[in-house]
């Protein structure tokens, strides 16, 4: 049994998926089970998973939904089959540095009052790396206000009976493309506490195809999953002029064209 199962859900990832499963493969830590959940693509992800599959028998698991059901849904039946104490998240066109589940099994061993641990991401498109996000070491409730999400969801670990305890992702079609902020909300409401180690130690693919996945519909989930949050820390009433905040800030993000978005994220984000 692995120590560590990483849950991945893969959706028209074809020509991206090969890198992300070798990024895993070449782990230094290699104590790992890779649960791939297929999300009714139409292009043959499924068939590159399945290539992995029979190189790799014993250290991958693949799953197949018959449709498109979303990222919750889908990582819940990963979640189902995961094994190892600590469960990892790994997106389809991203890239895992090699050191990533060894330095954050080594934190998770050391530091039992944490339940999270992720780190920050390195931005990259086709003409390479070109940005960095910046976390909050250590996030509290209050952080959630004005720095959510709190953790970067694709490089986590979590160990998986805080995973258990919540529920896992919540299968609410509101809630897709922001199921993680949801899920931090849920094991901040129940005393899990999470940890940003400063080094980054996952590159996430962001150019213009992922650009377009952010319209204003899918921006509109993330205020509904703010207010469901608040709601769910008890937050006093007044408190939710930030909500109205949230709804502005994703709408005028929403409506931009997405050359101009493309451009004003750059800037936004802090280069190195």
């Amino acid at each position: 049994m692995a120590r560590v199962s990483i849950i991945m859900g893969i959706y028209n990832c074809a020509d991206t998926l090969s890198e992300a499963i070798d990024s895993i493969i070449n782990q230094t830590y290699s104590d790992w089970q890779l649960i791939l959940c297929e999300d009714g693509s139409t292009d043959n992800t499924y068939e590159i998973a399945e290539s992995y599959l029979r190189l790799y028998p014993e250290k991958i698991v693949l799953l197949k939904n018959n449709v498109n059901k979303g990222l919750n849904y889908t990582l819940n039946r990963c979640l189902a089959a995961a094994t190892g104490d600590y469960v990892a998240r790994m997106d389809g066109d991203d890239v895992s540095l090699p050191t990533r589940l060894e330095k954050e099994v080594v934190f998770l061993d050391e530091h039992p009052e944490y339940s999270i641990v992720s780190t920050p991401m390195i931005f990259f498109d086709e003409n390479g790396d070109w940005g960095r996000s910046y976390q909050i070491e250590a996030p509290t409730r209050k952080d959630f206000i004005k720095h959510s999400p709190v953790h970067c969801h694709a490089p986590c670990m979590i160990r998986r009976e805080a995973y258990v305890a919540v529920g896992g992702y919540t299968e609410d079609k509101r809630m897709l493309r922001f199921e993680d902020v949801n899920l931090w909300y849920k094991l901040y409401s129940k005393g899990y506490a999470g940890y940003n180690l400063s080094e980054p130690l996952y590159k996430m693919r962001d150019d213009q195809e992922a650009t377009s996945r952010r319209g204003l519909k899918s921006r509109m989930n993330g205020v509904y999953v703010t207010y469901v949050g608040f709601k769910l820390f008890g937050f006093p009433w007044y408190m939710y002029g930030y909500v109205v905040i949230d709804f502005l800030k994703h709408f005028v993000k929403g409506i931009m064209p997405q050359r101009l978005y493309m451009k004003f994220h750059k800037k936004t984000v802090r280069q190195w």
